[in-house]
């Protein structure tokens, strides 16, 4: 936007307009957008290299091209944001990795030094090949960990998958054994999501509030059936810091984890749920996607309308008032129409939302609609 200051309600990022962005991620402390020519523009927070470019100031408010994925011969079509690295995948199924490094989370093979030994570098500020031996259709990244999920429904992982403290330095590509024909992964600060193509959903990871829907708080190693959604046929799926939602084919969503601020979605701002549940305040409202952020959440309606709920704090649920509420509300779009379409009646329509720690992003086109006040 140009600025530094926080927003508290939706504001357009003008320095994207000139372009046709197709997909938006929001991070911890960065975002990122993608256009339809598969350029990547970067912005925020810099100081680990997370930008994709060499790290010249501490944080950018302005979208910038990230030059070293512009070749002719990239294409990227998906990216992710982690702690404080980035993934990316080109329609080759290549992957790509820049930023934090020290426990192995962008995949760079360990520099020998003078003495023989090996070390990780800490940063990796330009973005470079990772899981070269890999077919990749999807990208996903946690706190400290790096996930992939190839072209033949395999899902790979590297990094740190658990909480700083036991360090692991695991760099090298892992298959995530038990999971085949998988159509979709997700990954929250250091718990994972994987969507089969049979419609079951599976969890592993950390679990101290429920976040992996297994009926209790217990880690796993390796993946679990998630409980509580038998009988439903699941769209989408999405992870945040600590909590999980799974979107199905009638528009209803499912939440389970952690609770605090609101943002289940249940009305309350406290209760954390081991199992997934329905919420119900957003029954009805025909969803066909949800983002969900380190404290907050996003639900987008298929006729483009957007409800927000969780921390209210930094203006990230978009209300203008910075309340923490449980209970899903529309976010105003008031925004004019695009400079072509002055003067003409309709309304902003929402495409994509993503969430992030501290903010939120979404992609919203404009659709004309007839002029109510003049006699038909």
């Amino acid at each position: 936007m140009g600025d530094w200051e926080e927003k508290d309600w939706v504001r357009p990022i003008k320095t994207l307009e000139p372009y046709n962005v197709t997909a938006v991620v929001a991070g911890s402390r960065n975002s990122l957008a993608i256009c339809d020519n598969g350029h990547l523009f970067t912005w925020g927070w810099n100081q680990r290299g997370t930008l994709g470019h060499p790290p010249e100031s501490k944080a950018e408010c302005v979208p910038s091209l990230v030059r070293s994925l512009a070749d002719s011969s990239v294409k990227i079509v998906q990216a992710a944001i982690g702690g404080w690295h980035c993934l990316a995948v080109d329609d080759n199924g290549r992957a790509y990795a820049w930023g934090g490094n020290e426990y192995g989370q962008c995949g760079e093979e360990p520099e020998r030094k003078e003495d023989g030994s090996k070390a990780l570098r800490r940063d990796i500020p330009i973005p470079q090949r990772c899981a070269p031996r890999l077919s990749v259709r999807q990208v996903a990244a946690g706190g400290t960990h790096s996930v992939v999920l190839t072209q033949d429904g395999h899902v790979w992982t590297w990094g740190q998958p658990w909480p700083p403290g036991d360090i692991k330095q695991i760099w090298a590509p892992v298959r995530v054994q038990g999971l085949e024909r998988v159509r979709l992964i997700a990954v929250g600060a250091f718990h994972n999501l994987a969507l089969l193509e049979d419609g079951t959903l599976w969890a592993w990871g950390n679990n101290e509030y429920g976040q992996l829907g297994t009926g209790d708080t217990q880690p796993r190693s390796q993946p679990i059936p998630v409980q509580g959604l038998s009988g439903l046929t699941l769209v989408d799926i999405a992870a945040g810091g600590w909590h999980s939602t799974a979107l199905t084919d009638e528009g209803e969503v499912y939440a389970w984890g952690r609770g605090e601020h609101g943002r289940l979605g249940f009305g309350d701002d406290k209760s954390s749920k081991m199992v997934p549940q329905k919420v119900q305040l957003l029954v009805g409202e025909d969803i066909v996607q949800v983002s969900c952020g380190g404290t907050h959440s996003v639900a987008c309606t298929r006729d483009g309308r957007m409800f927000s709920f969780g921390r209210g704090d930094h203006g990230r649920l978009g209300y203008g008032k910075r309340v923490t509420t449980g209970h899903p509300m529309e976010v105003p779009i008031n925004l004019p129409p695009p400079k072509d379409r002055s003067g003409s009646h309709g309304r902003w329509c929402t495409k994509l939302v993503a969430c992030g720690g501290r903010h939120t992003l979404a992609i919203a086109t404009w659709k004309d609609e007839p002029d109510q006040s003049i006699p038909t």
